[in-house]
């Protein structure tokens, strides 16, 4: 299943690249799209849903990135 989110802190392919294989770290993370046009808009594919507490713990791991679900 696919779900839509926006991470901020995004500013460039460098960013989307760190943030891209941080979260795709994490066993139910199938695929992770993350955008620059519109800056930081994110589609993940996941086995099982996530939480954004979840999806934030695992960017934790880097600083200065946030997510949050798009309805």
């Amino acid at each position: 299943m696919k779900h839509r989110y926006q991470i901020n802190g995004i500013s460039c392919g460098g960013c989307v690249t760190r943030v891209k294989k941080t979260l795709e770290e994490h066993p139910n993370i199938e695929n992770v799209e993350i955008f620059l046009q519109p800056v930081g808009a994110t589609i993940v594919k996941m086995n099982k849903k996530l939480t954004v507490e979840e999806l934030q713990g695992q960017l934790n791991e880097l600083e200065g990135y946030t997510i949050a679900e798009i309805s």
